[in-house]
């Protein structure tokens, strides 16, 4: 009996060894640089595997190798075929190093589609967005005037001059498809980082940049590396599978008496592994601050939490709300609206048109400085329910204003009315999502907003659906009254999270056998 115990407990150990390893991003890194070219596709051109690369000494527009291996240079003039990897991939977690000679061009495309630009950008101005180095290179369309459009600036010129080596670390997330090849998501770069400093947060793409290797869109595709733009070296590239959406947390969940400051906040934040916080209007530590702290960390601030007043004579919106969005600009933020009235009760259409005035005037004001807003539904103010979120930003109809799906607000509301249909309803305009634990059938905050790792609702199955729907987009733990010791809630809610989350993690087939760590 003793001996068949014995054996269940390994049984089950092994189950669990392997089921963390699958989903174990830095299990699973597949490094595309090393001793030769066998990672990468057909005729690799003038490519040569060199140990390192350095500005050619009679011309500073030329790179030259040294022997050895570890490093790529597309050949004595930088004029050659493009790379493209052997395996492919959907969402992943990039690491590439590069250097680039004077006023040298290159790009590493994802899925062969989308670029991230590589450019000699050390002390020069940009002549259209998306050029820079960092910059996500623009789409392409003869038809258009300008003919270039979505092309991205980084936020800010990181750039090194030419000769030294720089890196890029990206996470990337995938278009999705429903069962019938229909694409329901686009492409978004969740994270650039380059030299260190985040330039890019959650930038969505339409479709492909120019130049790239293919002009549809699909689940997977290769990494491609420009070779035929100027001289570039490459080094220690790595992929890895994406990890879940990002889950933030609510800043009422982590203030208390040890954290008080932005700095103890942030700090508590990164050491659970929260991807970053949002944060209410006026509420906490001052909105620069924490942005510089947030940004220490490259941690990011995804949410502020405010309202407007559609009633007439009632001041619309907090005063210090514009000079918040001036604060946030280029950060890709959003702002989380919600609706108030005496006037018009909860879900009264008859307050839309004082609404949709109110918000398109924020939306043309948030757009100026790349802010977006998702309306948030709150029980019992006039925007309570998800319809009447998408309702008013159909309405509203700006490209930067979409809705939010807060699971305590829909538990208390309407739960008769799946999220399935809600979420579906939502479409393209679910900019956010929050969550948090909380007992079927409950009927108070007690029950409705609990830590992840409680009550009777199933967080992982609700996941399942935001999955099948394409949501790629961040998600917010909601810790709204719990009480107690916010660094042990939030560091029991991030365990749980860990394992509802799987059912997020993209196929890690592509990367090969985990290793062990």
């Amino acid at each position: 009996m003793k001996a068949h115990r014995i054996v269940l407990v390994m049984l089950v150990l092994t189950i669990t060894s392997f089921t963390s390893a699958k989903n174990c991003s830095e299990c699973h890194k597949l490094h595309l640089t090393g001793d030769d070219l066998s990672g990468w596709r057909g005729d690799t051109g003038q490519w040569q595997i060199v140990g390192d690369a350095h500005l050619n000494d009679g011309n500073p527009k030329l790179l030259a190798g040294t022997p050895g291996a570890g490093a790529m240079l597309n050949g004595p003039t930088g004029r050659t075929k493009h790379l493209l990897s052997k395996q492919e991939f959907g969402d992943v977690r990039a690491h590439l190093e590069f250097k680039v000679a004077k006023d040298s061009n290159s790009g590493v495309y994802f899925m062969g589609r989308y670029e991230i630009q590589v450019f000699d950008s050390w002390k020069k101005e940009s002549p259209y967005p998306g050029i820079e180095c960092g910059g996500i290179y623009q789409r392409w369309d003869n038809q258009r005037d300008p003919k270039g459009f979505e092309g991205h600036s980084p936020r800010v010129n990181a750039s090194r001059e030419p000769g030294q080596w720089q890196t890029f670390d990206v996470i990337f997330r995938a278009p999705r498809f429903d069962t019938s090849g229909k694409k329901i998501a686009n492409a978004r770069f969740e994270k650039v980082v380059h030299n260190g400093v985040i330039v890019h947060e959650d930038i969505e793409l339409t479709g492909p940049t120019r130049a790239g290797a293919f002009n549809d869109e699909r689940p997977t595709g290769p990494l491609m590396l420009q070779g035929d733009h100027g001289p570039v070296a490459y080094r220690n590239i790595w992929l890895a599978p994406a990890d879940a959406n990002p889950l933030f947390a609510m800043d009422y969940g982590i203030q208390d008496e040890k954290h008080k400051t932005a700095r103890a906040q942030v700090e508590a934040l990164d050491e659970l592994g929260y991807a970053g916080i949002s944060v209410g209007l006026g509420r906490g530590p001052a909105l620069p601050e924490m942005l510089a702290e947030l940004d220490r960390r490259e941690l990011r601030l995804f949410t502020v939490y405010t309202g407007v007043n559609i009633d007439p004579g009632e001041p619309p919106y907090d005063d210090k709300l514009i000079e918040a969005i001036n604060a946030m600009e280029g950060r890709n933020v959003m702002l989380w609206l919600f609706g108030l009235s005496k006037q018009h009760k909860p879900s009264s259409p008859a307050g839309d048109e004082r609404a949709v005035e109110i918000i398109r005037k924020l939306a043309k004001v948030a757009a100026q400085h790349k802010v977006r807003i998702a309306l948030y539904p709150h029980n019992n103010f006039w925007l309570e329910r998800v319809e009447d979120a998408v309702r008013i930003a159909r309405k509203v109809n700006r490209p930067n204003v979409g809705v939010t799906f807060n699971l305590c607000h829909w538990l208390k509301v309407n739960p008769e009315v799946s999220a399935e249909s809600l979420v579906k309803l939502a479409g393209d305009r679910l900019f956010a999502v929050s969550v948090n634990g909380a007992d079927v059938g409950g009927s108070d905050w007690k029950t409705l907003i609990q830590l992840l790792d409680q009550g009777t609702f199933d967080v992982k199955g609700f996941l399942k659906t935001l999955g099948r729907a394409g949501y790629t987009g961040p998600i917010g733990l909601q810790t709204y009254g719990i009480g107690g010791d916010a660094y042990d809630n939030l560091k029991r809610s991030m365990t749980a999270w860990e394992q509802h989350s799987r059912v997020l993690y993209g196929d890690v087939s592509p990367f090969g056998e985990p290793t062990k760590q």
